[in-house]
């Protein structure tokens, strides 16, 4: 419980910061939407890549997962590639090397999710609007994990770059206290993400494949 509200305290620290994450993220996914509606043949690009990697890429066990219905399976899967591909590989990882680099890759992540989910073909039949009632709650959920990590690699470059704010004076000083301060955070990326995983696999192998 420490470690939670410990975690809780620095996003209240940096809640001005939060929040205009949260505006850009789901702002970029809902201004990829309308790309996509305007272009659709982007959108049909960026399914058959997608497509590609599910079949052969590293994604390929997860997909495997949910079409044999292995829900266990499918959900600590999706978890781990979430996690630690998705979160500290792609964002956390970046801004480590170079200062806020990290959210670069969060809301470029944010803008394709807006392409890829924009319901261009759906027709407003019950089950079309379960489907995507079901898919923007899952954007949301496994979204704010990401809005979470891209918040603890804002922190972590931040204070590098301004030791000062954080009583450390020198970039080597401000580093180590960015790091310090961002890890609580990734408690909540990783709860976050957890609740996501659950969630993604019982509506992919349990709700979706009844609703189509």
């Amino acid at each position: 419980m420490n470690a939670l509200r410990n975690a809780l305290s620095v996003i209240r620290d940096f809640r001005r910061s939060y929040i205009s994450l949260n505006l850009v993220y789901y702002g970029l996914i809902l201004a990829g939407m309308l790309v996509a509606l305007a272009c659709p043949s982007l959108q049909e690009s960026l399914l058959k890549a997608i497509g590609q990697a599910v079949r052969q890429g590293p994604l390929a066990p997860v997909a495997q997962a949910y079409r044999e219905g292995h829900l266990l399976s499918a959900m600590t899967k999706t978890f781990l590639i979430n996690f630690f591909a998705g979160s500290l590989l792609v964002i956390s990882l970046p801004s480590l090397v170079i200062p806020f680099s990290g959210l670069v890759m969060g809301v470029v992540r944010a803008a394709m999710w807006g392409l890829i989910f924009s319901p261009i073909h759906a027709q407003l039949s019950p089950a079309k609007i379960a489907v995507g009632v079901l898919i923007a709650i899952l954007l949301f959920l496994e979204g704010q994990g990401y809005v979470l990590a891209m918040q603890a690699a804002y922190i972590q470059s931040r204070l590098f770059l301004h030791p000062a704010e954080a009583g450390k004076t020198g970039l080597a000083q401000g580093y180590l206290a960015g790091v310090k301060r961002s890890l609580p955070v990734y408690l909540l990326v990783a709860i976050v993400l957890a609740v996501a995983a659950v969630y993604e696999a019982t509506i992919g192998i349990l709700l979706l494949p009844r609703l189509r």
